[in-house]
């Protein structure tokens, strides 16, 4: 998994991605936007406990008091399918983290009495700062202040609190009655419950179905918190209302429109409340996955630009029984559902859930897709909200891309004969662009230029009826592609299209990079995607064919991403030379330098990346071509100084050394790489780096406007950490030639490269590029760079070259390109 994921994909998938769970592996994981190596990532291990036949966890709240919650606290429900009592004496409901570390613990409420037969048993936990709502007279109450989009809650035999942290943990404790994970939780059954924020629950069905699937058995609804004496609220409108059940044969449209629904903002007036027989014309199903549901659209629209007339109908993982062209009435609760949890950043989906659905009529002819063409969607791409939130602002359908996309929610939108920006991926997702002519690259992919201006045509293309695409930056998807837009954490706003163009390809070929010079020096940067020994031998081949054939064999090659001799296993292993001998026998092979390499051992789980994974940076070199010069010394924690060498020369403390390994700059990230090498006698520094990742970054599409850039702060540091290191040696020898390079995981334009560059120390080699061939990477449809080559004053005329051998196309060895320098 690369660790370069810039902001949107942090996080696992949410449910609106076809029912897929993860993020490249989590991957993702999700982004994962995309994105992660730098972070926690727990493989969902399944859980494999007995389904209950009488007491279950019937429903988990935790957006208590939260914003837009009604009721002021958050609770778990028990329920009780037996035909007795269940007696609670010496039970517990108890509450875990949805991303335990090895430090969290279980909190514990007790509870005492008993779940009456075919009834309910109401936990009340912690008080929020909002909500105008009671809940019920509890049975128990407790204090824990759960979260509202991720969390894990147990029915326990006992009252001291668990002690498992994983999903195969908790399911062999035999004290553990039964567990609900919710939103991206690692403890679960099976799949974590869906749909879960700040005014909506996890609940599971009236007959308390207990499969040990969480994500089948529980579904996000508003809540209704009921107590053993059978008292309840709806919770979510404050009015006590109960979920709506139109009266058989009842065939009359209720007053409420679908426009009334959505509103003429992002969030629903009427979220949280029920609507009664709701009109509209089926327009597309989702009948797979845990996120089944359909679309409607009405076809009598408002003259209002502001409001939808789509609307996404939540079925959960129940199969939804229409088919495009039905006329239905829809009865049910609105909810807003956001994608990755609220505390992600994204948006909303107003959506209909618990529905009654009644079909009127079928065959009916689908409201007509509205046509997204260059001049469609503004130029401007969100309303700034000065770092605040946009839901309480009106849309502006006309001035913002964003109010665009969200006025047209859920309704069928229409592309003819658009470009591909960003090659079809694993989960046969595309992403094209409406406005064929903004910042357009030499490729035909769309070139991030800056913050302020992240192209608002660009728009991704999934698919509701299985048809795959596999497409090319460049490739143009011709004929028409249509769907419903839809909404997800990992990449904004979507086309499910329901009809789906063919591929007419663009030509792309790779680069191949001009070959060094007899006097030249060529020194390269490649992050080569988390490469262990586990990895299919065709992987091995084909990074080593980009290595000699694309790359031209380069003197020295930093490496970014080089795992363990046993990958993601976590048993303590940190050496890799079993990684790099295989690797190097690879480009052996392929006709390469027999080349040799130097790293030092990250100490175990102290450089970030996937979890057992040590990743580290490498440098390969040829020694036919570049000796380097090794110095005793480095190691994991010990910093590389700048020493004198003679009256005028310089040289490293130790090489290989890592500057300043013990700073906090580098916590939980890898440490940079310094080395010393010498070419036709004359010395040059390198530096490999691999700064930390854009993990928890606010996403560009998402609520918050301008998006905090919370992940910034410590590669501002880490920036710093190098420059002086750089500085501290051109102040020795103004004159020596130095090589920084690496995965800086941000932008030219950014102010950690500024820092990286202050003081005239280094020049990045990007912006010698014109405007639009300054990437290195795509993703969400931007080509943008991550990757950089930076070089000292004395370094004159370098020859540079980015080599487009993987970011643009969807048989991709690794997600990033390759860079080159060549040094005289």
């Amino acid at each position: 998994m690369s660790s370069s994921i810039p902001p949107a994909s942090p996080a696992p998938h949410g449910r609106h991605r076809g029912g897929s769970v993860g993020r490249r592996a989590g991957r993702l994981a999700l982004l994962l936007p995309v994105g992660v190596a730098g972070s926690l990532l727990a493989l969902p291990l399944t859980a494999q406990a007995t389904p209950s036949p009488d007491a279950v966890i019937s429903e988990v709240f935790g957006g208590g008091g939260n914003s837009g919650a009604a009721l002021s606290h958050d609770f778990i429900e028990l329920g009780n399918s037996g035909d007795a009592p269940f007696d609670l004496t010496g039970w517990s409901v108890q509450y875990l983290s949805g991303a335990p570390t090895a430090n969290s613990k279980w909190q514990v409420t007790e509870v005492t009495g008993a779940i009456p037969a075919g009834g309910g048993y109401l936990v009340q936990e912690a008080k929020g700062a909002g909500g105008d709502t009671a809940l019920p007279t509890p049975d128990a109450s407790g204090a824990i202040a759960m979260s509202a989009t991720s969390g894990t809650v147990a029915l326990v035999h006992s009252t001291t609190p668990l002690t498992c942290l994983t999903a195969a943990d908790c399911a062999a404790d035999d004290r553990v009655k039964d567990l609900v994970g919710f939103g991206t939780a690692v403890v679960r059954e099976t799949a974590p419950a869906t749909g879960a924020g700040n005014t909506t629950s996890v609940t599971r069905n009236a007959a308390l179905t207990d499969t040990d699937d969480n994500s089948a058995d529980l579904t996000g609804a508003a809540p209704t918190p009921r107590n053993s004496a059978g008292d309840g609220t709806g919770g979510g409108d404050g009015g006590g209302e109960p979920s709506p059940t139109p009266s058989p044969g009842d065939t009359t449209p209720g007053d409420v429109r679908i426009h009334e629904v959505q509103g003429a903002k992002r969030l629903s007036p009427y979220a949280g409340k029920s609507v009664t027989n709701v009109p509209g014309v089926v327009t597309a199903v989702r009948s797979t996955g845990s996120s089944r549901g359909f679309w409607f659209q009405d076809p009598e629209p408002d003259d209002n630009p502001a409001t939808s007339e789509g609307l996404f109908v939540f079925t959960g993982s129940a199969t939804p029984q229409v088919k495009p062209g039905d006329s239905v009435l829809v009865s049910g609760k609105i909810t807003e559902y956001y994608p990755g949890g609220q505390s992600s950043g994204s948006q909303s989906v107003t959506e209909l859930s618990g529905p009654t659905t009644t079909v009127l009529s079928s065959g009916n002819e689908l409201p007509a897709a509205e046509a997204i063409g260059a001049g469609t969607v503004p130029e401007n791409y969100a309303p700034d909200a000065k770092g605040g939130s946009i839901e309480p602002l009106e849309l502006k359908p006309s001035q913002y891309a964003l109010d665009w996309y969200e006025s047209r929610e859920g309704m069928r939108v229409r592309v003819e004969d658009v470009r591909v920006v960003g090659a079809s991926n694993a989960y046969n997702e595309t992403w094209i662009t409406t406005k064929p002519g903004q910042n357009p690259t030499p490729s035909g992919g769309t070139v991030l230029t800056g913050y302020d201006n992240p192209n608002s045509g660009r728009l991704l293309i999934g698919s509701l009826t299985g048809g795959k695409l596999k497409a090319n930056v460049g490739d143009t998807l011709s004929g028409t592609t249509a769907g419903p837009l839809d909404y997800a954490n990992y990449g904004g706003y979507s086309v499910q299209s329901t009809t789906l163009g063919t591929v007419r390809p663009g030509g792309l070929e790779p680069d191949v990079a001009k070959p060094a010079k007899s006097d030249e020096l060529s020194v390269a940067t490649y992050n080569v995607e988390n490469l262990d020994p586990q990895e299919p031998q065709s992987k091995y081949d084909k990074l080593a064919q980009g290595i000699v054939k694309n790359l031209a064999s380069p003197d020295v090659v930093s490496l970014e991403e080089i795992q363990d001799n046993n990958g993601a296993t976590d048993d303590g292993t940190v050496a890799a030379d079993q990684t790099l001998a295989k690797f190097a026998d690879a480009i052996k092979k392929a006709g390469g330098p027999g080349y040799d390499w130097r790293a030092i051992d990250p100490a175990n789980k102290a450089d970030g990346g996937e979890p057992g994974g040590n990743i580290r940076n490498v440098f390969l070199f040829n020694p036919k071509r570049v000796s380097f010069v090794d110095r005793p010394g480095g190691d994991a924690t010990t910093p590389v100084e700048v020493v004198k060498n003679g009256k005028k020369g310089v040289a490293l403390s130790a090489s290989p050394g890592r500057i300043n390994p013990v700073s906090d700059a580098w916590k939980n990230s890898r440490k940079p790489l310094a080395g010393e090498f010498t070419f036709r006698g004359r010395q040059v520094f390198v530096v490999g780096n691999h700064f930390n990742s854009k993990g928890g970054d606010q996403p560009v599409h998402g609520v918050f406007q301008p998006p905090a850039l919370g992940s910034e702060t410590q590669r501002l540091a880490q920036a710093k950490e190098v420059n002086t290191f750089v500085s501290g040696l051109l102040a020795k020898d103004k004159k020596a030639k130095v090589v920084v390079l690496g995965d800086m995981n941000d932008y030219q334009f950014s102010k950690p490269l500024a820092t990286l560059t202050r003081g005239g120390v280094l020049v990045d080699l990007i912006n010698t590029l014109p405007r639009g061939e300054r990437y290195s990477y795509v993703y969400d449809g931007n080509s943008q760079t991550l990757d950089h080559i930076l070089v000292s004053p004395a370094i004159k005329k370098p020859g540079y070259e980015v080599v487009h051998i993987n970011a643009e196309f969807a048989d991709q060895t690794s997600d990033h390109d390759p860079q080159v320098v060549r040094i005289k």
